[in-house]
């Protein structure tokens, strides 16, 4: 579970709340009672990033084989309506 600081704390024992995150505790700081970050290990971090460019690595594979339209064509189509071929 993840400890809960204010902006204000934070401020006040930075070094603590990052030796915390070093440590392998996520710290969520909120502002006026709502939740605006969290301090993660960077093992966390390093995770998010390596998921998300997986997501991406899929959904590209994915779309791999669709069908694709050249810049020509797709400039006629936007300015002049027709193809570039007649």
């Amino acid at each position: 579970m993840a400890d809960t600081v204010t902006v204000r704390e934070v401020r006040t024992h930075l070094a603590d709340v990052i030796d915390r995150a070093e440590a392998g505790q996520t710290t969520v700081v909120t502002r006026n009672g709502k939740r605006v970050a969290a301090l993660v290990p960077i093992e966390v971090l390093d995770a998010l990033d390596a998921a998300a460019d997986e997501m991406a690595a899929r959904e590209a594979e994915a779309h791999r084989h669709d069908p694709t339209v050249g810049m020509a064509e797709l400039l006629a189509d936007l300015f002049e309506g027709g193809d570039p071929a007649a």
